[in-house]
């Protein structure tokens, strides 16, 4: 429900389709194939509330996972996932990012903690009620997927894998349960909050840019790295989510920022022209990766 409402109430009017699935890898890997292919609905963008830390994910489950997410690119459909909601550790032991969000082709969702008057921003900082045990947003360097093209020039810390390297989150939304989203479950309201609550936010905004630009976005994150995006963004300083701190640029807390929609959606429309030249590396490269886990798997 956190998902639908907020992202219905981002996009007013959008269609909005569910897919359920077992609690399973395979079963999460079917959701999004099915999604991503699905020739009645048609989704433009695809917003995902669940994941684990890398280390809890077997290689092959992360690379099918990855290669789906790498099909929705090919065919301009825009991924956010939740970044996590237990700090830099997401959880686990030392530093972890959670996956899917820190796959290359899922644009990773943050948290902040939003006080405002009215449409007035107060003050804005990095989500961590970890002292209180309500939470904090993930974030950090991934162990398994290399620093992507369009971060090399982010000043991501460094892996601590070879293989490691990309940087997450990549932009973040109001997640602090306490300055959270008013939602309505079985007859009742709650203020709920998490990152669970900004990749649905993210995926409401996309909704609303294809509408308004006619076209869809897709794979936007190399538009949003460039240098002259950071003007839609409101940089987050201030906090940190344990391991790390927030600072000028990206960080890896809250990423790039929180959206200033109405300067970020006429950003995203160089994303749409770039999409069909992206599809078609991104088809070669899914060719690729779906052969290698056929192998793996002996099929």
């Amino acid at each position: 429900m956190l998902d639908i409402e907020v992202a219905a109430s981002v996009a007013p009017g959008a269609k909005i389709a569910v897919y359920f699935a077992p609690n399973t890898d395979q079963g999460f890997l079917d959701a999004i194939t099915t999604a991503v292919h699905d020739t009645t609905h048609k989704p433009s963008v695809i917003s995902i509330s669940w994941g684990g830390p890398e280390s809890s994910w077997t290689q092959q489950a992360m690379t099918a996972m990855d290669a789906a997410c790498q099909s929705a690119a090919a065919l301009g459909i825009t991924i956010t996932a939740a970044a996590g909601d237990d700090g830099a550790t997401d959880g686990g032991k030392g530093n972890n990012v959670d996956f899917p969000a820190s796959g290359p082709h899922a644009l990773a969702c943050g948290g902040t903690k939003l006080d405002a008057n009215g449409a007035t921003i107060v003050s804005e900082v990095v989500w961590n009620e970890l002292a209180n045990k309500e939470g904090a947003t993930g974030g950090g360097v991934s162990n398994v997927f290399a620093l992507p093209s369009w971060q090399v020039n982010a000043h991501v810390p460094a892996s601590s894998t070879a293989t490691g390297g990309r940087g997450v989150p990549d932009v973040a939304g109001d997640s602090d349960p306490a300055t959270g989203y008013q939602i309505r479950v079985d007859g009742q309201t709650f203020v709920i909050g998490g990152t669970s609550a900004v990749a649905p936010l993210w995926a409401g905004l996309v909704a609303v840019a294809n509408q308004q630009l006619g076209t869809k976005v897709g794979y936007l994150q190399p538009a949003i790295y460039a240098a002259k995006a950071a003007s839609a963004f409101n940089d987050i300083t201030l906090g940190n989510n344990g391991a790390f701190k927030a600072g000028p640029g990206w960080d890896a807390c809250t990423g790039l920022g929180t959206p200033i929609t109405n300067k970020l959606i006429p950003l995203l429309a160089l994303a749409s022209k770039g999409t069909k030249g992206a599809s078609k590396r991104a088809v070669k490269a899914v060719k690729k990766a779906q052969k290698k886990v056929a192998r793996k798997s002996g099929r």
